[in-house]
């Protein structure tokens, strides 16, 4: 249980999250994003490819709770209105962001829908003006409301448009209170008439569109800090120097081998996507004069392996074969409101080993 715990301060999970695995399928941009910054092992492919260290993608669940009013009380024009507003409204819940969590960018991404193309009018433009609004109030009808964006679309064509939208959420993680959502309106003239909302974008109560919903991605710093108490595993046990055995020809030098974290093992398939688990190597091995070339030996170790070798001292060991590089693992994962997370740790594999 105490392995286990330690296990989870590495990858900074303080809750389980719940098994969702294979029932929801995850966002095909964030699976894209995956394959795009690691390797199917999970290893970064490059530094510098992921903005930031975190990335949470939080799909529209439809309409704030608040507004999902029983009908009983509510005005005539309240009860109506929400079946036609809610095409256009989007709501995202980022109360998973964590605190003291640095926000980066902030994406608004929805998948337009084509338009049924319209017969037997004449000077019809084929183009329409999308804007996507900030609701500064819940409600259902006469909002206010901030423009955030805007942009011209052709009519006829689908496909994800994607919105800065980081100033808005910004506000939104240090005032939660004051997130309401987006609207986006579309406008298309013909004939000297404006027509609205002609154009509209994948909801999430379309059941057939599930890999087309809408997305908020905020692409973030965790800043987070090991606790004082935390010892790494790599440094955790500082190697006893071996005895030197009668012959030498016993003796392994300094060398990586495999070391296989297997999250199916541990319970935690059922919500980690990418990898079913990874290879974190460890290095094991002597340490002994001479110190060649093939052991990436500091100076610092070279003139310890001398000391020892010559007994100038009786207090000094040989040298410790432990991780001369380190590689960053990717994470792709279900958080504990089953948002989708991709998170890069920093030196979690082991490529290569040396006597330090």
């Amino acid at each position: 249980a105490a392995a286990l715990q330690l296990l989870r301060e590495v990858f900074d999970i303080e809750e389980l999250p719940p098994d969702v695995l294979p029932r929801r399928r995850p966002p095909q941009f964030m699976v894209d994003l995956f394959n795009k910054v690691a390797y199917a092992s999970g290893i970064s492919r490059a530094p510098g490819l992921l903005q930031g260290d975190v990335v949470r993608s939080f799909e529209e669940r439809g309409t704030r709770a608040r507004t999902r009013r029983g009908t009983a009380g509510a005005a005539p024009e309240e009860r109506a209105a929400p079946v036609h507003l809610d095409r256009h409204r989007f709501y995202f819940d980022i109360s998973a962001m964590e605190k003291g969590e640095q926000m980066l960018k902030a994406e608004f991404r929805v998948f337009k829908l084509k338009a049924a193309r319209v017969s037997g009018r004449s000077g019809v433009k084929h183009f329409c003006k999308v804007e996507v609004y900030e609701l500064l109030e819940s409600g259902s009808k006469h909002q206010k409301k901030h423009l955030v964006a805007s942009r011209l679309l052709s009519l006829y064509t689908e496909g994800w448009e994607v919105f800065n939208v980081t100033q808005t959420v910004s506000k939104w993680v240090g005032n939660r209170s004051s997130n309401h959502g987006f609207l986006i309106t579309t406008t298309h003239t013909f004939n000297n008439r404006i027509e609205h909302n002609l154009v509209k974008f994948a909801k999430s109560q379309d059941t057939l569109q599930e890999s087309r919903n809408a997305l908020l991605v905020l692409f973030t710093n965790s800043n987070k800090r090991r606790s004082p108490n935390f010892v790494p595993f790599s440094t955790s046990r500082r190697p006893r120097a071996a005895p030197v055995p009668p012959a030498k020809s016993h003796i392994t030098a300094c060398h990586r081998r495999e070391l296989y974290v297997d999250f199916g093992a541990i319970g935690w398939s059922g919500w980690i996507i990418y990898p079913s688990g990874y290879n974190a190597f460890h290095c094991r091995g002597s340490c002994l004069f001479p110190l060649g070339e093939s052991l990436n030996a500091t100076n610092h170790a070279t003139v310890q392996s001398i000391v020892h070798t010559l007994k100038l001292s009786q207090d000094v060991s040989t040298p410790c074969c432990v991780p001369d590089e380190l590689k960053a693992l990717n994470l792709l994962y279900y958080d504990d409101k089953e948002n989708v997370v991709l998170k890069n740790y920093k030196d979690m594999v082991a490529t290569k080993c040396g006597c330090h």
